[in-house]
């Protein structure tokens, strides 16, 4: 009876460990009983969210996660609030918000209607759009130049689905390279396994000045998609407030000015489009 007893007990305990968050949980309560914050980042998606010289998560997004960890300790009146950052990939980052690993991803994910059937996004946090990079001298003029081009794109990104979802339709006759992550995309341009590398196009520019080592490219005209940026996570509404009054604030106020100078100066100014975002994001409390 004892041998059985202990047996349940392993099992119970062994499924507890990767069982998914319940669904009627508040992260918030979580959060305030455990005393800690998990923060999920991507490790080389420079500017938005990486790991810098020091090892530690640097980025645009990574900055905005700070602050609103900082406001969530204030809220719950934690104020020793324990914020772990927990690496995650572009495949990785959702099943990691279902089994708890994180509660908040931070990185540059992009927020669509079927991804918003299965978690929460906050208010947008950046607006981009998908392009190709190309070695210098060989960007294609017209899309039917396009046709047996071989293109790496980073599996698990709206990209990827963008991308494919046109070759299926005809528009496009490329050949998709899928690789894990932007460093063996750029990699992969720059050995010359690919004759392309698709992306969101602020993610381009910087991977190929901060991780191109000095080689020449060039960034097609042409834009697939648009790509509106959140905060992503589990369905939960007073942790989606707290994070979206945050933002507001902070796009309200202009205290996103120096993040954003931060970040994007160095690669060239943001558009118009970023500037109306941030004033139709900023709400008023």
């Amino acid at each position: 009876m004892l041998k059985r007893t202990l047996l349940l007990a392993g099992v119970a305990a062994s499924l507890a460990l990767v069982a998914p968050v319940s669904a009627s949980e508040s992260t918030l309560n979580r959060i305030k009983q455990s005393g800690t914050l998990k923060l999920g980042y991507r490790e080389n998606s420079v500017p938005f969210s990486f790991t810098g010289d020091d090892r530690q998560p640097r980025g645009y997004t990574v900055d905005l996660c700070r602050i609103v960890a900082d406001d969530i300790g204030k809220q719950l009146n934690v104020p020793k609030l324990d914020v772990r950052w927990v690496p995650v990939t572009a495949q990785s980052r959702f099943a990691a918000l279902k089994s708890g690993e994180i509660d908040l991803e931070c990185g540059n994910t992009t927020q669509t209607i079927s991804r918003r059937a299965d978690f929460d996004f906050s208010l947008m946090t950046f607006v981009d759009g998908a392009g190709l990079l190309f070695r210098e001298g060989e960007v294609p003029t017209t899309v039917e130049s396009l046709k047996g081009q071989r293109v790496a794109v980073v599996a698990g990104t709206t990209t990827e689905t963008t991308l494919d979802q046109m070759i299926k339709a005809g528009k496009l006759g490329m050949l998709l390279i899928r690789v894990p992550d932007h460093d063996a995309a750029i990699k992969a341009l720059t050995d010359k396994t690919a004759t392309a590398y698709a992306a969101d196009r602020t993610v381009l520019v910087t991977t190929a000045l901060i991780r191109g080592k000095g080689q020449p490219f060039a960034l097609a005209e042409m834009q697939f998609s648009y790509e509106p940026y959140g905060l992503m996570m589990r369905r939960d509404d007073d942790l989606r407030l707290a994070v979206d009054r945050t933002l507001a604030r902070l796009y309200r106020s202009g205290e996103i000015g120096p993040i954003v100078k931060r970040w994007f100066e160095p690669f060239g100014k943001p558009g118009d489009a970023l500037q109306a975002m941030f004033l139709l994001n900023g709400l008023p409390e």
